[in-house]
């Protein structure tokens, strides 16, 4: 579909829209992606594995095995600090690992990068790797389209959540059950062998830190990535990406200090335009064509983000940019399969 305006569905005294932004235009990244491409076609370089990603991984996850020694027999009021600084920062980055394998940015083979997010996953106690990937190739495919990308929070949310503050604050802290629970509801896919693999995997891991250092230190993981996802410095992406700050704009990138622990995830214009560079050659490509990426509205601070969120009464669950569903000839927008994600990798291009 091309042609359309974004129209937000707010109240005359412009506080807050009661519905989502519906517009009937493509998604932004798939024109530009074109458009660079053909003026810049070396951008075809950036393209590619990055292997440091696993080494990044193995640093990570050593390093919360030794947290989970550490703080074994240490009381409540040290555990959860620590869970929240360095547990939180660590295990974000560790789903941010999951997100670049996701696209298969480290190893050729996809197996392999299934295996590493699963290994990835370890240290964050939630087997969440493999369904990511599932459903974020969706969200790349067909961004914002109704029933299909389920990054988009539901019209429960947005309707319960409203634009009072302390439910926003609330729904941000609880961010990660609404992105667990969200896509299942949403778009119910069967379990797949590899949903298997990685939840037997984490138990028996989970089982281990708690024979071996306690339930504390199982606190202590968890709790970071549960706290990381929500109210965190780290996690402050979720809102800035794709929230609707400026009306009919509907992905924003950022740029500051925490893409040295978020994997570069805040180049994310940069990302859904060319899904296929890995995060350590996204800046260059923002180096390479810089006039299709200066003048674009984007965040300097997420903790600025996340406070805005909170207390502007026109931003709320419902400040996201929509499409409806593609309809089939029989009528059926159900068109796209449920295992659509498991075979982007191979169908998903970029040229």
């Amino acid at each position: 579909m091309t042609g359309g305006l974004v129209t937000r569905n707010m109240r005359d005294d412009g506080t807050y829209q009661t519905d989502f932004s519906w517009t009937e235009t493509d998604e932004p990244h798939a024109t530009r992606r074109k458009l660079i491409l053909a003026k810049y076609p070396e951008v075809r370089q950036l393209f590619g594995r990055e292997i440091r990603t696993l080494y990044i991984t193995i640093a990570i996850f050593c390093l919360q095995v030794l947290m989970c020694y550490l703080v074994r027999d240490q009381p409540w009021y040290i555990i959860l600090p620590l869970a929240y600084v360095v547990g939180g920062t660590a295990n974000h980055a560790l789903l941010m690992v999951g997100h670049e394998l996701s696209h298969n940015l480290c190893f050729e083979a996809s197996e392999h990068n299934q295996m590493l997010g699963i290994f990835a996953n370890l240290a964050t106690g939630v087997p969440s790797a493999i369904t990511f990937k599932r459903y974020h190739m969706e969200h790349h495919q067909y961004q914002g389209v109704d029933h299909i990308d389920t990054d988009v929070p539901t019209f429960a949310e947005g309707y319960v959540v409203g634009n009072n503050p302390f439910l926003k604050f609330i729904w941000m802290f609880l961010q990660f059950a609404f992105y667990a629970l969200r896509p299942p509801l949403v778009k119910p896919k069967p379990i797949s062998k590899w949903e298997l693999i990685n939840i037997a995997v984490q138990i028996a891991f989970n089982a281990y830190i708690v024979h071996f250092f306690g339930v504390r230190s199982m606190v202590y993981l968890v709790g970071g990535t549960l706290l990381a996802v929500g109210v965190h410095p780290s996690g402050g992406h979720f809102i800035a990406e794709h929230y609707e700050f400026v009306k009919g704009i509907e992905t924003y990138s950022y740029y500051g200090p925490m893409n040295f622990f978020n994997l570069n995830v805040g180049f994310h214009n940069e990302h859904h335009d060319f899904p296929k560079i890995p995060w350590s050659n996204l800046s260059k490509l923002r180096q390479m064509a810089p006039e299709f990426y200066e003048n674009l509205p984007h965040h300097t601070s997420y903790l600025q983000v996340m406070c805005q969120y909170v207390m502007d009464p026109t931003l709320g669950p419902f400040s996201r940019v929509k499409r409806k569903a593609p309809i089939s000839k029989s009528g059926d927008t159900s068109i796209i399969s449920a295992d659509v994600a498991d075979t982007t990798d191979k169908t998903f291009k970029v040229e």
